[in-house]
């Protein structure tokens, strides 16, 4: 698989469905938050078609952009949740309880890479 997420943010998640409902997971590397995850309602958020579904993190749905995904693709994904010290605005959801989704990637080893059952 080339996504984990950790308990600080499976916690977070399913605090943030309670209250919004059903959500979904989109990395770009663009303009804002960079190359942050990005949490949205899943009613909120239209999924680019060029964007590429890494896997799911508690039953949510988490694309990247094509261009992060040139990045990424010989990396495995933690998604964990710190606290937002930087008081910076953005669109995704845990900002508003001071938190942020970020990325830990770490490169696969290679029986890792030859076990995925996706390589895209």
């Amino acid at each position: 698989q080339r996504l984990a997420v950790t308990q600080k943010a499976a916690q977070m998640i399913m605090k943030l469905k309670e209250e919004h409902g059903d959500l979904v997971f989109n990395q770009s590397g663009g303009c804002c938050d960079g190359t942050a995850p990005m949490c949205y309602k899943i009613s909120d958020f239209y999924v680019p078609s060029r964007n590429i579904k890494l896997g799911d993190i508690c039953d949510c749905e988490f694309y990247v952009s094509a261009d992060q995904f040139e990045y990424l693709k010989h990396s495995h994904l933690t998604i964990d949740c710190k606290d937002n010290l930087s008081g910076s605005n953005s669109f995704s959801l845990e900002t508003a309880v001071d938190k942020q989704f970020v990325t830990i990637s770490r490169i696969f080893t290679d029986e890792e890479y030859k076990n995925l059952e996706n390589h895209l």
